[in-house]
């Protein structure tokens, strides 16, 4: 009975005490939950995802309308497999750092990996893709990708000085379009922007492959890059002759360590025109059909770009930053860091008829 006493003296004493003890709590509980949201303690549901470190490559989800549960598919990829070229364009965004080339093997086996992520539509360019091996390695990539990995299109974009004939014969069959850079039918012009070769005439040249477009039967496309150079030139009746199957018309663009900076190779801010210069260019050319305009805004996140070692190149930030290579994260880690945006992809026209199989053309 002894035991007895104690146990009801606290019993006492804790029915004394609950009334001030469930008040302080009730004061207490709103302090601890703020200090819980202000301090992200580990548990709480709204923790904030540890941050990448300085120098590594930021992930970006592109905002194509995919979540991080659904990973951007490389539709259309723009490959510059190589940087050298033979021209000297002064507003060159992607110049000659560097005279790497993957060997062969290792660029067939990246762009299966492509394939596989639900590539349909590879583009080949540089720099210039015929300087490499006189062609012959363009060829074999051209032919792999629509003979093995049977892509829907196979493009490639060139200053077409470097084809010949024998190309067309050995590998014309495997290829979808040519895209051939003409940024002025006035020779005098070219040779100011850094298109001229010595005693050969570009806007010649243009000619000669377009006759080879149709009788190889591959679509033919023109790229125009307007600047300060050629921005009042009128170009309708010359575009209308040669009948491409688009015309892509770009507003010069500024790249930090490529056309702009201090370890850039060119300069280009001479040749950079304002938006209502590009306006008025496209306001001339307006009734051209195939005509494609791409300014500044459309053109720097919208394409998908792998650089001579297979890196995405993320130009968001006003400059190429790499992603690691494909042929060593795969692609679906390496397009976490690309930058691309998959809806101004489509706003621009990205997706459009690109197999010459569905293009219908007179040949």
């Amino acid at each position: 009975m002894w035991m007895l006493v104690p146990v009801a003296f606290a019993g006492k004493l804790l029915s004394a005490f609950r009334k001030p003890l469930r008040s302080l709590w009730s004061s207490l509980v709103p302090w601890v939950l703020w200090l819980r949201a202000a301090l992200w303690l580990p548990g709480s549901q709204s923790a904030r995802p540890p941050q990448p470190g300085r120098g590594e490559p930021q992930e970006s989800r592109g905002d194509g309308g995919q979540g991080p549960d659904q990973p951007t598919t490389p539709t259309s990829v723009n490959y510059h497999f190589t940087r050298r070229c033979n021209y000297k364009c002064g507003f060159c965004f992607h110049t000659a750092k560097t005279s790497f080339v993957l060997p062969l093997d290792e660029a067939k086996r990246g762009l299966r990996l492509l394939q596989e992520a639900g590539m349909e539509k590879i583009n080949f360019s540089g720099g210039e893709p015929f300087i490499h091996d006189r062609g012959e390695y363009l060829g074999q990539l051209v032919r792999f990708c629509k003979e093995e990995l049977r892509l829907p299109s196979v493009s490639i974009v060139s200053n077409g000085s470097l084809i010949r004939e024998r190309w067309f014969r050995t590998y014309g069959e495997y290829l979808d379009i040519l895209a051939i850079s003409c940024d002025s039918f006035d020779e005098q012009v070219n040779v100011l922007i850094g298109r001229g070769q010595g005693k050969k005439n570009h806007v010649e040249n243009l000619q000669k492959l377009r006759t080879w477009c149709r009788d190889y039967r591959v679509a033919f496309k023109i790229n125009s890059v307007i600047n300060r150079f050629n921005v009042d030139e009128d170009m309708r009746e010359q575009i209308k002759a040669l009948n491409p199957v688009r015309w892509k018309v770009f507003q010069c663009l500024l790249i930090e360590g490529e056309n702009s900076g201090e370890d850039a190779l060119r300069e280009a801010q001479q040749f950079i025109i304002s938006d209502e210069e590009f306006e008025g260019f496209l306001d001339r050319h307006k009734e051209v059909s195939c005509l494609v305009p791409e300014s500044n805004q459309k053109m720097k996140d919208s394409y998908l770009i792998l650089d001579e070692y297979m890196r995405f190149l993320n130009c968001r930030n006003g400059r190429k930053d790499p992603s690691k290579s494909i042929l060593d994260v795969g692609v679906e880690e390496a397009i976490k860091f690309s930058g691309f945006d998959e809806k101004m992809f489509l706003k621009r026209g990205g997706k459009y008829v690109w197999s010459k199989a569905d293009l219908k053309l007179d040949w």
